[in-house]
């Protein structure tokens, strides 16, 4: 496992962990590799893109010293969505891009995620080269002069070619639609309500401040309350939670229920399906994913793969594979034929549209998905290191899973940020269910304390 890079590039609370100092090196390093093929004669180009958080612009500007001093000029994008840098770093003649954010997480983190210059997030390989050129090879970097030195330029008006890309996935007449958008006063704050509005959309908007002192903070798509209570008060068709950088969405239907990641999917999947647009009639999600989305993909021909947690790894199965559709629970929906990253407002065009041709309100797309019952819990534990070599443990989880049976599952895994122990059961029988999530905390709890 890398040092720095998690699922998700690196991450932490900025200026303490997440420092100037070791983003410049990141960007030394992470400079030095993308432009290794390019041509010793141009001059190579990197986007850099950023949420709203307060310490954006110091992070930015360690990227660009980090970079410049390999002799890589930097496109500044400003406040955009991660998607809108996936897809103009594919655009663009650039080298690669990197995204400022750290999602969904408070506001003192912040991350820095990067793409290849086809729009792509970069390999656990790839990382693993970046994180040993960090730690063994910094000083040893060529640091050109004179003309050689990098630069900046201000590309704040490309994100217009973003917009203009995820209007063209769409087309019809939506303004008898009412929609109610919450941008999380993060990366969504202009761009998402921009596309809805020249949709013609009937639009209420909240949380869209390029204030960084409120991202995420009580709304967006980890708290979708604020948004379910105006759809139900203001008589809207749904509502659309973004969280800090628009990579996500969660919705809201017109009843106020929030409608998650796998029921979004099943929608989706199933008007592909129906479109013949479903490439190899496939859906890629993670094993977080409901049983019941399976069951229902199964039931009309088509399959669900499993592919490891985290969005990229979604896409590297889709990728490798050939599929076009693909996505977690939490709400990250990656549309293939469009853009190369999960894409929060993308998919809220997606699944505005398939409201609109169907004719049908979000709670009645929303019935297809049966949920099979579900036991989570997270047992707090004093040493979760070394968990899987517990043969009580082990032998608890296989005998819940001999009893749960070859139709559900049972899925224990060790937090890779807290002192966790996480469980998750998943069968159509909650009685079954319930016994052994107590059993299994309770034999965790005595072994790892």
């Amino acid at each position: 496992m890398s040092n720095f890079f998690g699922t998700d590039g690196v991450r932490g609370v900025a200026n303490e962990e997440l420092t100037p100092e070791l983003v410049y090196k990141i960007a030394k390093a992470g400079g030095h590799y993308l432009k290794k093929d390019t041509d010793k004669n141009t001059r190579p180009t990197i986007n850099i893109g950023k949420d709203t958080r307060l310490s954006g612009d110091m992070l930015e500007a360690a990227l660009v010293a980090g970079f410049n001093s390999v002799g890589i000029d930097v496109n500044k994008l400003d406040i955009i969505p991660t998607p809108g840098v996936a897809y103009l770093t594919e655009k663009m003649d650039v080298i690669g891009g990197v995204m400022i954010s750290a999602s969904h997480n408070p506001i003192a983190d912040n991350g820095i995620k990067f793409f290849d210059k086809d729009g792509y997030k970069l390999s656990d390989e790839t990382e693993n080269e970046i994180e040993n050129l960090i730690l063994n090879q910094l000083d040893n970097l060529a640091n050109p002069t004179h003309e050689k030195v990098g630069r900046v330029n201000n590309k704040e008006s490309e994100v217009k070619k973003y917009i203009d890309h995820v209007l063209s996935t769409v087309d019809g007449d939506f303004s008898n639609l009412k929609v109610v958008l919450d941008c999380a006063n993060g990366a969504a704050y202009e761009v998402a309500p921009k596309i809805l509005k020249k949709l013609k959309i009937n639009l209420k908007v909240i949380n869209n401040t390029n204030d960084g002192s409120k991202i995420n903070v009580n709304c967006g798509s980890t708290k979708p309350e604020e948004v379910a209570n105006l759809v139900k008060n203001t008589g809207a068709d749904l509502g659309i939670a973004h969280d800090g950088d628009a990579d996500r969405v969660i919705f809201v239907d017109e009843k106020g229920n929030i409608v998650d990641g796998d029921t979004i999917m099943a929608i989706c999947a199933l008007d592909m399906l129906e479109r013949d647009k479903l490439k190899k009639k496939t859906l890629v999600t993670t094993r977080y994913s409901n049983l019941g989305l399976k069951e229902l993909l199964e039931s009309r021909g088509a399959k669900v793969e499993l592919a490891k947690n985290g969005d990229r790894y979604v896409l590297k199965r889709m990728r490798e594979k050939g599929y076009n559709l693909g996505g977690e629970k939490s709400g990250h929906i990656i549309f293939l034929d469009y853009n190369k990253t999960g894409d929060g407002i993308l998919t809220a065009v997606q699944l505005i549209d398939i409201i609109r041709r169907k004719g049908k309100k979000l709670s009645e797309l929303s019935k297809v998905m049966n949920f099979w019952p579900q036991k989570l819990n997270s047992v707090k534990v004093k040493y979760k290191e070394k968990w899987q070599e517990n043969e009580k443990i082990n032998k608890e989880i296989k005998n819940a899973k001999a009893e749960i049976g070859e139709k559900g599952r049972v899925f224990v895994r060790a937090s890779g940020t807290e002192p966790v122990i996480r469980l998750m059961l998943e069968g159509k029988d909650e009685k079954l269910l319930n016994k052994w999530e107590k059993k299994l905390s309770k034999t965790i709890k005595e072994e790892l304390n």
